[in-house]
């Protein structure tokens, strides 16, 4: 198994710790982490180069790494710590850098076979939506499996928090690395199977973003009866 990390913070923080918590459970698998900002310190510019030709993305060299690497993972992490509510400010750029592979311009059929593990961890509030900013990128992106763990610590760090707490979260990520572990070639369900009919609907009626869209949909055959979970 092949597991590529990326993480929202440069810092080895707990949603670090968690998520490798979570990689270690695999010790037979080989692994690959990207730490955020530093892998990637760019914003989008908003120039929709990438729309016509990814690789005229003014930071394509320092993405394509990273892209590269998950095209090849079969089980992805991801990890952020909650900023204010949300995913960290490195993890949103991420996302931001990486939209024209979503269903609605030109995903990668390699997703669409793929696992993903949204870990987040806050001292307080505000899990939920940071994983919900990462999941929701994930599951336009086509990935059909997706499971998340996220808790409150009421602690600035794991390093603060008392042994039975410790001992919850070791016994949480059991139970999702077993869950993850069982599962051995996803299922693409009817909900992304749905939305990639409405992307392709789109398409068709040349509704998408750019011309370039609709060849690469057309190239791929799925504006006839192909579709990229399908062999």
């Amino acid at each position: 198994m092949k597991i590529v990390l990326i993480h929202g913070q440069s810092h080895r923080g707990s949603s670090y710790r968690i998520g490798n918590m979570l990689a270690d459970r695999f010790p037979d698998c080989v692994k690959m982490e990207f730490f955020l900002p530093s892998a990637l310190p760019h914003f989008c510019s908003g120039c929709c180069a990438c729309i016509e030709d990814e690789a005229k993305c003014p930071y394509y060299a320092e993405k394509r790494k990273i892209t590269d690497a998950i095209d090849d993972a079969d089980l992805l992490i991801f990890t952020t710590p909650t900023y204010c509510m949300g995913a960290s400010a490195p993890m949103k750029a991420f996302i931001d850098l990486t939209f024209a592979r979503w269903m609605s311009h030109k995903p990668r059929k390699a997703m669409f076979g793929k696992k993903a593990v949204v870990v987040s961890t806050a001292a307080g509030a505000g899990t939920g939506r940071a994983i919900k900013d990462v999941g929701t990128a994930l599951f336009y992106m086509g990935v059909p499996y997706i499971k998340s763990y996220g808790i409150a610590l009421r602690a600035w760090s794991l390093d603060e928090i008392g042994e039975k707490r410790m001992a919850k979260i070791e016994r949480d990520i059991d139970r999702l690395a077993r869950s993850v572990g069982k599962t051995k070639k996803v299922r693409v369900g009817i909900k992304t199977r749905f939305m990639f009919g409405v992307m392709r609907q789109m398409q068709l009626k040349n509704r998408g973003a750019s011309p370039r869209e609709k060849e690469y949909w057309l190239e791929n055959g799925w504006l006839g009866k192909g579709r990229p979970w399908k062999e």
